[in-house]
């Protein structure tokens, strides 16, 4: 059976469903052997984008730490001891992408006290921390642990109290909890730290670099697990809450595996594709205001090919301009259109007017993300066409 897209279809996107990656499998051979069907269906070829999740990446490479694993290596980071003060600025409200990384943090200093510094009314990924009309009301820009009281505030969407949530998990492991709202990084040093961790993920070398100006025991976390039999060149950002106690690490060493993958297709199926691991789609949903991007970027590797812009000529602006203007039959139009595909053109020339250019790796680790979806669906593989010039 042969199913080779037609002429007609324009850009597509599919997941292939394959079966469950476990710690130690060859990823390139199980990916190879999900392709092998779509290269003789004829739905694989020159110029196609290979996308993988990070997470079955993550796991083939059994790329696991613990929470006790957290707490060593924040202890020696920060030089701290049972009864340090441990600060923690800017975390965003994620129960899978924070609280075990929290509880780590807290284990860190049982006899001691964590304090919580929460951007308000909203961390930086657009996740609500506490109402707006409260913060409103009270018109302040530091809100205390008086302020906020008993005061219970769900999240509009999970509706998790994430503020009485993380002092949950810092008083479960023993320490004090000292959770407040403020926007400026600088707050926390009023609180005296033995050491502070910057936790913001997009925003974390402004960040640090704010706070090391006037306190140098500050890391972020990106600095920790960087190195050693598990770890990532991507630290604790981009992890994710596991089983029991283990958090799965984002990948490591993505570059080299792209790689090889791309010239294993080349040998075993004679196309030249392009490969990516995606994590979250760069995507801000206007309903929530939440923008989805946790991990520190939407694409962890990409071949060479991938690293360009996204641009294109506006179509809408030289069909109306070719109608209205020049008065233009349909197949005259067409015609311009199919030469001005060809033809390069200025960044500023009105025909490419309204037409952002936008990181393509970017674009494409987005699309592949909403096909697969935050489950994975099953497709941790999915097979961009006819998206590449």
């Amino acid at each position: 059976m042969n199913m080779k897209i037609p002429d007609y279809i324009g850009s597509l996107a599919f997941g292939l469903k394959m079966g469950v990656i476990l710690p130690g499998m060859n990823l390139v051979d199980e990916v190879l052997n999900a392709l092998s069907p779509c290269n003789g269906d004829g739905l694989l070829g020159d110029n196609d984008v290979i996308c993988i999740t990070e997470s079955v990446v993550a796991r083939a490479q059994n790329n696991y730490i613990t929470v006790d694993d957290i707490a060593r290596e924040i202890k020696a980071k920060l030089g701290l001891k049972e009864d340090s003060r441990l600060a923690v600025v800017f975390p965003i409200a994620s129960r899978n992408r924070f609280s075990m990384i929290l509880k780590g943090l807290a284990r860190a200093v049982p006899r001691g006290e964590v304090v919580i510094q929460l951007s308000y009314p909203s961390d930086e990924v657009g996740n609500q921390v506490v109402d707006p009309e409260f913060t409103c009301e009270l018109d302040k820009e530091v809100i205390t642990p008086e302020d906020l009281g008993k005061r219970c505030f769900k999240h509009p969407v999970t509706g998790v109290d994430y503020i009485n949530l993380y002092r949950d998990i810092i008083s479960g492991e023993g320490a004090g909890p000292v959770l407040y709202l403020s926007n400026n990084p600088l707050e926390v040093l009023k609180y005296n730290p033995d050491g502070v961790v910057a936790a913001d993920i997009h925003t974390r070398v402004v960040t640090r670099k704010t706070i090391t100006e006037h306190y140098e025991n500050c890391i972020t976390l990106d600095q920790v697990f960087t190195e050693g039999e598990v770890y990532s060149e991507w630290g604790l950002l981009g992890s994710n809450m596991s089983s029991g106690e283990r958090l799965k690490l984002a990948p490591r060493e993505g570059k080299q595996l792209v790689n090889t993958l791309q010239s294993r297709i080349k040998e075993t199926f004679g196309h030249d594709v392009q490969v990516m691991i995606y994590g979250d789609g760069a995507y801000l949903d206007p309903t929530s205001g939440i923008y989805e991007l946790a991990d520190p970027r939407a694409a962890f590797a990409a071949t060479d090919g991938l690293d360009c812009l996204r641009e294109g000529l506006k179509y809408k602006y030289l069909a109306d301009q070719c109608y209205h203007e020049e008065k233009k039959s349909a197949e005259e139009i067409e015609a311009i259109l199919s030469e001005n595909m060809k033809r390069k053109m200025d960044q500023d020339s009105m025909e490419r007017e309204g037409t952002t250019p936008r990181r393509m790796e970017d674009v494409i680790a987005s699309l592949a993300d909403l096909v697969s979806g935050s489950a994975d669906a099953g497709t941790p593989v999915v097979v961009i066409k006819n998206f590449l010039a």
